[in-house]
């Protein structure tokens, strides 16, 4: 908190100052165990009719009334990570995005609008990095009616938690009413100690293609031809990701795999999806062995560098990544367009199935 020479601690922060990362101190009228103060870090989104709104890291918003404030400062960004590789949010957003390919795609100014039959939210989603060329409203009307075009609900993914990310826009979201559905975190660590971890990778199976025998095993049944172009990085072509997959074989006459994995080279980046171990084979290290097996591949195709993404309430995945050496750069959300606009398109609008979770 900020103390003056006196000694008092101090507000110097103003509704001048929204946009910017802040340190508040409030009072709390009925704490747990008698405590009278509540500090909050966060991006300060709004200043209005004496409340405050900031939003944490993990995108919580929180609402402070100005006569509660003790004291208040503006804090520098984030602090960069101490270990692992340095990125910022928008290079990460563009490679994650690349390794997930939608079916369709189209511009609006310098958002990605993305459609892929409803297979998962990050590919049917718009990618909000930059303007989009029109005022706020008209970019959502315009995004609504593009979606429900295609039969799907609208959802924007935005982030926060790191510098350059989309606070402000997920605060001007939720006051029009937008529904935050998911929210997830994008892991980073250096690729070659996850590769030094493999003791044992002659059993991990690796192919160009999501043949049947991995898809046996993939979580998501009823995977269709939008699945199948997603999950392999669209059409092949140079200078495109190249995306790898990974398979430990099951038991004789198990009706799927033991273990799967998926892993995309893009450049430095290789980034780690679809990790999944059948229940019975849990805890015998096969996880680490289908990323192992992929981060020595995309060790020779010239990657130093890993990205995945995990769900905040995944804690046997969040246990497993930390372990490897991957920690939370950033987290994301998925908004969804308030339910009355359906009838600003189709009835599709708000009952189109889209896949759960972030991959």
């Amino acid at each position: 908190m900020e103390i003056s020479a006196a000694g008092r601690l101090e507000v110097r922060i103003t509704a001048a100052d929204v946009g910017k990362r802040v340190s508040v101190r409030s009072l709390i009228e009925h704490g747990p165990s008698g405590e009278k103060f509540s500090d909050t870090v966060g991006v300060l989104t709004s200043w209005d009719n004496g409340v405050l709104r900031i939003t944490r890291k993990s995108g919580e918003s929180v609402r402070v009334a100005e006569s509660t404030l003790v004291a208040g400062k503006v804090v520098p960004a984030a602090p960069a990570r101490r270990r692992g590789p340095a990125a910022s949010y928008e290079e990460l957003a563009r490679i994650t995005a690349r390794g997930w390919r939608p079916v369709e795609s189209e511009r609006l100014g310098e958002w990605e609008l993305r459609a892929a039959a409803g297979f998962t939210r990050r590919a049917n989603s718009v990618l909000p990095l930059g303007d989009p060329g029109l005022p706020l409203d008209d970019a959502l009307t315009a995004v609504r009616h593009w979606y429900a075009a295609r039969g799907l609900p609208a959802y924007v993914q935005t982030a926060t938690g790191a510098e350059g990310t989309q606070e402000l826009l997920c605060a001007e979201l939720e006051r029009r009413g937008w529904v935050r559905e998911v929210t997830a975190e994008l892991w980073t660590g250096a690729l070659a100690p996850v590769a030094d971890l493999g003791d044992d990778t002659s059993g991990v199976l690796l192919s160009r293609d999501a043949d049947g025998t991995w898809l046996a095993r993939y979580r998501r049944k009823g995977v269709g031809q939008a699945a199948l172009w997603v999950l392999g990085g669209g059409t092949p072509r140079p200078g495109e990701p190249s995306v790898w997959f990974a398979t430990v074989p099951g038991d004789e006459g198990a009706e799927a795999p033991a273990a799967i994995g998926r892993c995309v080279v893009d450049g430095r980046w290789a980034g780690f999806a679809a990790v999944e171990v059948d229940p019975a084979r849990r805890r015998e290290g096969l996880a680490t062995a289908v990323m192992a097996a992929l981060a020595a591949r995309a060790l020779e195709e010239g990657a130093s560098a890993a990205w995945l993404q995990v769900e905040t309430d995944n804690e046997g995945a969040r246990a497993l990544y930390g372990r490897l050496g991957f920690a939370p750069h950033h987290a994301y959300h998925h908004y969804r367009a308030p339910e009355e606009t359906a009838s600003e398109g189709s009835a599709a609008y708000s009952s189109a199935p889209v896949g759960d979770g972030t991959s």
